[in-house]
């Protein structure tokens, strides 16, 4: 798709679509910056959904959008979770051994299932970013945020504190998965307090921690991960 119908996608998004899924990952509805959109694995089931909407959820069909603007949009939704394949500097070997061992980066993502829970799933980050958005993420994670991992503390009537990334929220319940990786339900009803981050994450900037060099490895193995897309 070339760049006019790109933007013309996103007027259209951004008219149409944006209320509910927001800038793609930050909205109320489903995370559409991901290669794999589990409800449209191809570009024509991307484009039945945006037609027609999903039966028995609040995904409707497209009103007042003509086949050219759904083509623009399906275009550009497919384009949010996918970077392109470059060659980058850096040695993706060392970058690996910088994630796993000084950066510490598994305790907290998962790559291939394996690895932490208290971050987004990595497996596919490379698709997903690109070596400037990773780097930005890596030295100032406030800045490049990704929806869905608020950081909460709860403090308890009883004068504990829980701390964890929000899971699910409503009126009288949050859900949240703590340090441990469990998952912990909370009624509100037995707390004093509720904090949410909502524009800061938990993740501290590595800027300070790698060396040029190393910030450049690590970004060239992060950039790696692309999964089977």
């Amino acid at each position: 798709m070339d760049a006019a119908s790109l933007q013309a996608g996103l007027k259209s998004y951004q008219f149409h679509c944006a209320f509910c899924h927001g800038k793609g990952d930050d909205g109320m509805a489903a995370n559409l910056v991901t290669p794999n959109l589990v409800h449209a694995p191809t570009d024509t089931s991307l484009l039945n959904i945006i037609r027609s909407g999903i039966s028995g959820t609040d995904m409707p069909p497209a009103l007042g959008m003509s086949e050219e603007e759904m083509l623009q949009v399906a275009g550009y939704v497919k384009s949010l979770g996918r970077s392109a394949a470059t060659s980058i500097a850096g040695d993706a070997s060392s970058g690996k051994a910088l994630y796993m061992g000084k950066g510490g980066c598994a305790g907290c993502h998962m790559v291939g299932g394996a690895g932490g829970r208290m971050g987004p799933d990595l497996t596919l980050i490379g698709a997903m970013r690109s070596p400037s958005n990773l780097r930005t993420s890596i030295v100032d994670p406030s800045a490049a945020m990704v929806g869905g991992w608020t950081m909460v503390h709860v403090t308890l009537k009883s004068g504990a504190k829980v701390n964890g990334i929000r899971l699910n929220e409503d009126n009288f319940y949050i859900s949240l998965r703590d340090g441990k990786g469990a998952m912990q339900t909370i009624a509100k009803s037995d707390t004093t307090k509720i904090d949410r981050d909502l524009n800061k994450s938990s993740m501290p900037s590595y800027e300070k921690v790698f060396s040029p060099a190393e910030m450049t490895d690590l970004i060239a193995y992060l950039f790696s991960l692309r999964g089977a897309i």
